[in-house]
């Protein structure tokens, strides 16, 4: 295969991994939202107003336990006495659950618009609705909200007009190297002003004092603290106190200016967080937010149930004397819809906490459990309807179409869903409530399973689909490993063609039928091809591979599971990052020692010496904990070491009579490093004081990183060797494992670099020459004019793909915010998302550089090594995409969706770095130039 089937074959593999990523949300999570259904409601509410009090980032643990932060005579015993109190005396408390991902939109629409997003929602931005959806916001008469400018646009854009109405602090308040604080106690001023105001003007007085108002104060400057200290930090317990002195001063406010007790409250957050500061992902400290309920309308404290509505994670706080009642968190907007008696958000698949007769819920309705029984049945209509649409829908174009019987058996022509609302009715016109409601919660369990049927209706045909997408990309790279093919009859070809093209069009036509999305469409067409390619030309080339080499069938199936086992391997290493470790201990020591000549080992000691420690080092990375705490001493060992890594090339330089200009080049390079080690020491003690980040620091940590990140690719430097230039981009990147690193990502940058240095060099040592070409050594052996495959490229492959994961997981997370303050103390979502994925991609540079030079050290023609491991990669793939859930822990779906992404995404950046390896060692890789692919 020459150049351009080269390019073809990578630049095809890009695009498909890229699409085949959207298949995953396809799948396994569709959009919720659909329109058309009426709206219900109870007519009336228990409460006049509701002011709803979100704690952005707030975990449940450091709210509720006593004790919770320990910082000596500084620290309260109770940490929000106010709301504490509430929760002990005046009203109901619980968590709620969130789901993934755990970000701020999404826990938001679910809390006042009662859905979920689907997961794929959160790339489309912070700030506003990837699609319209109802809240309970709309359906008041007025909300007036206060908070940050990322969250509230979204609830007003798509409401009726003048139905909400918006107080945003500016973008730039949201500085993490300030008080936060600041945030929160900025909106407690808003409310307060408000109501000031109303003394003077009519239209706004009479507007606040209408029924089924709404107040929405979020909430930020937790969230801003806790990526900026972490939750266990006095900051963030301070900023806890400050919430809570607020909730009391709302209370106050609004008492004083109505005059009344026609108000409800409901206090949660959108989302928790880690111990590192973090969220997005599906860990339980991130998934469990406190819910506390009271004022008009809601229950007041209750004794614990039998058995004990408590477990391990609430027995710290202290309250297992009351009942503890949990919710998911689409359960918020009907219960404040309930509570105020607006129309339920259309799109909500919340449920009631009181639709269940056995356990005591939130409310405390004035009409008992006649009440209960009524907005019960309220849930199970709002539920059916979003219910019976997508029926609809699904029935109106799916061909064959299987109805969810449950809901749709039918009895004399009656569904099965008609027949048990009229029973529900009847019920509750008969008195018999807890009947009612016991109803009511069965039916609405069989909705949201309906409802789930339905979502879900197309996952089968999805998986197949993907699969043999997968399947057929790994047949047609194989197609660039084998001997090619000579033309086959026009018959043969014809009847491929024939053949493809029909299923290609039988499938587009059901599409076309059951009006599916266009992604359909795209997904089907790529397996079509892949096959009809290796049908064409792969089948007949493996064949004759096969008849005339020594390998047979056999030989095949035993080598195919040994590399499947590999990958599997690799698999199970994403949950069991120890596994990296053993890898190495694999590589290091145990292939030399089993699979070396004992005469190679006995004539290279050092070399063999140095490999394996260089693995052991390596090797100990994955082994330390994910969890770092932010160590000064550490990110300079590691800047001192890439120094010391300069400096001995420099010597080597000097020694061996090396130009000056070289010699030139290393020595800025690594005075570029030193001064980003003195910038970032002064930024951290700056930031460690809250002294807020010194904005000649800010500017000169920028102008080193992108000076040194663009030195190597500017340079008119000649290098003398493929291993100088090397060195030069690893130099070119220290400077950003300098201020980026949080403890010692640039001591494993640096382990990582030396060992892939020495990969090159055993690979070359251990590489036996191809003797049907008569060459002797490989040292010797010319290039090759075409690609000759071999078994032991695909341990090689498989080596490469190790490197590709380690180059990831080797340090753990990296997704640590408090580098990222050194560089952007304001809120900036994309902007610091991109200095942490260039972070992530830095050692993949390096990777790529070494894996283009070790192909042309091995004689080979340009892209051979990352032809065969193209044929590997879906192997990890497919299995991730299998083992994506939608239910279960939301650690367990954060999980599968991010270990599937990361597979497909680390994979189709390698194939692109590959090639750009190719194109940065173009100059230092000259003499191997005349070697192509077939």
């Amino acid at each position: 295969m020459a150049n351009g089937p080269v390019l073809k074959l990578l630049v095809l593999g890009i695009v498909f991994h890229v699409i085949f990523i959207a298949s995953v949300f396809d799948c396994y999570f569709t959009s919720p939202v659909v329109h058309g259904m009426n709206h219900h409601g109870s007519g009336h509410g228990e409460a006049k107003r509701l002011v709803l009090i979100v704690g952005d980032g707030l975990r449940a643990d450091l709210l509720f336990t006593p004790n919770g932060f320990a910082f000596g005579e500084s620290s309260p015993t109770v940490v929000a006495p106010h709301l504490r109190s509430i929760a002990e005396k005046r009203g109901a408390f619980g968590v709620s659950h969130t789901r993934v991902p755990t970000e701020s939109r999404p826990g938001h629409v679910a809390i006042i618009g009662g859905m979920y997003e689907d997961v794929s929602a959160v790339t489309k931005g912070w700030k506003t609705n990837p699609v319209d959806f109802d809240s309970v916001f709309n359906q008041s008469s007025r909300t007036f909200s206060f908070g940050s400018p990322d969250i509230l646009p979204m609830f007003a854009k798509g409401a009726s007009p003048e139905r909400v109405l918006t107080w945003c602090y500016d973008e730039e308040a949201e500085d993490f190297t300030k008080d936060a604080t600041t945030l929160d106690t900025w909106v407690l001023d808003q409310l307060r002003s408000l109501f000031q105001n109303a003394s003077t003007d009519a239209t706004l007085n009479s507007q606040l004092r209408g029924d089924k108002v709404i107040f929405f104060l979020h909430l930020l400057g937790l969230d801003t603290t806790g990526h900026a200290y972490r939750p266990f930090s006095e900051e963030y317990m301070r900023n806890i106190q400050v919430v809570d002195n607020i909730v009391n001063e709302v209370e106050n406010l609004v008492s004083h200016f109505y005059g009344d007790q026609e108000t409800s409250y409901v206090f949660t957050a959108d989302h928790g967080m880690s111990r590192i500061g973090n969220h997005g992902d599906g860990d339980p400290d991130n998934t469990r937010t406190p819910l506390i309920a009271w004022g008009k309308g809601v229950r007041a404290p209750l004794p614990d149930s039998t058995p004990s509505s408590h477990d391990d994670y609430s027995e710290p706080w202290h309250l297992g004397h009351l009942l503890r009642r949990d919710v998911s968190q689409a359960d918020l907007a009907p219960l404040m819809a309930t509570l105020i008696g607006i129309n339920w958000p259309s799109n909500s698949v919340g449920v009631l906490p009181d639709i269940d007769p056995t356990r005591a819920g939130y409310l405390a309705p004035l009409e008992g459990d006649e009440a209960l029984a009524r907005y019960a049945l309220v849930n199970v209509k709002v539920l059916l309807e979003h219910y019976l649409v997508k029926h609809e829908l699904k029935a109106a174009h799916a061909i064959f179409y299987k109805p969810f019987d449950p809901l749709e058996h039918k009895e004399f022509g009656v569904p099965a869903r008609v027949r048990k609302v009229a029973i529900i009715e009847r019920l509750i016109e008969e008195g018999k409530w807890y009947d009612a409601r016991s109803y009511c919660m069965e039916l609405s369990e069989a909705c949201l399973q309906g409802l789930r049927y339905l979502e879900t209706y197309d996952r089968l045909l999805i998986r197949a689909i993907v699969i043999v997408a997968y399947l057929g990309w790994a047949a047609y790279a194989s197609i660039s490993l084998l001997p090619p093919e000579k033309s086959m009859s026009a018959f043969r070809s014809g009847v491929i063609d024939v053949g493809t093209v029909a299923v290609l069009l039988g499938f587009w036509a059901a599409f076309w039928i059951q009006n599916s999305p266009w992604t359909f469409y795209v997904y089907v067409a790529f397996p079509c091809y892949f096959w009809r390619e290796f049908c064409s030309l792969g089948i007949p080339a493996l064949r004759r591979c096969v008849f005339e080499s020594s390998l047979t069938y056999r030989n095949l199936f035993t080598q195919s599971t040994s590399v499947i086992s590999a990958l599997q391997t690799m698999v199970v290493a994403y949950t069991h990052r120890s596994i990296w470790s053993v890898g190495f201990v694999v590589v290091g020591i145990l292939w030399p020692l089993i699979a070396w000549p004992s005469s190679l080992l006995s004539q290279n000691r050092r070399l063999v010496g140095l490999w394996c420690g260089s693995c052991i080092v390596t090797g100990v990375f994955p082994l330390l904990a994910v969890e770092k705490e932010e160590s000064v001493p550490s990110i300079l060992a590691g800047g001192s070491v890439m120094l010391l890594i300069g400096a001995l090339h420099l010597y080597h330089c000097s020694q061996n009579n090396v130009e000056k200009s070289v010699r030139i080049s290393s020595v800025v390079q690594m005075g570029l490093v030193a001064a980003m080690m003195l910038v970032t020491s002064s930024s951290v003690n700056s930031l460690q004081a809250k002294a807020g980040l010194p904005r000649l620091n800010q500017v000169a940590a920028w102008l080193i990183l992108a000076s040194s990140s663009v030195y190597p690719f500017i340079s008119k430097v000649r290098h003398p060797s493929p291993t100088s230039k090397i060195i030069s981009f690893f130099l070119a990147f220290a400077a950003c494992f300098v201020i980026l690193s949080i403890s010692v990502e640039g001591l494993f940058y640096s382990a990582y670099f030396c060992n892939l240095l020495l990969w090159i060099e055993i690979e070359a040592l251990v590489r036996t020459p191809d003797t049907s070409n008569g060459n002797g050594s490989v040292a010797d052996q010319q290039p090759s004019v075409s690609y000759r495959f071999r078994v032991d490229d695909i341990r090689i492959a498989l080596f490469f793909l190790f490197y590709v994961q380690v180059a990831f997981f080797g340090t753990g997370k990296s997704f640590y915010l408090e580098p990222v303050y050194r560089l952007v103390p304001i809120f900036n979502p994309f902007l610091m998302a991109a200095l942490l994925i260039f972070k992530i991609v830095c050692p993949y540079v390096i990777l790529s550089v070494v894996f283009a030079t070790l192909n042309a050290r091995l004689r080979l023609p340009p892209f051979s090594l990352f032809l065969v491991a193209l044929t590997l990669t879906d192997g990890m793939t497919m299995t991730f995409f299998l083992n994506v859930t939608d239910t279960g822990s939301w650690l367990e779906i954060g999980q599968s969706i991010s270990f599937f992404c990361i597979t497909s995404l680390l994979l189709v950046w390698s194939a692109g770095i590959c090639g750009a390896g190719e194109y940065l060692m173009g100059d230092m890789l000259v003499d191997h130039k005349s070697a192509k692919v077939d």
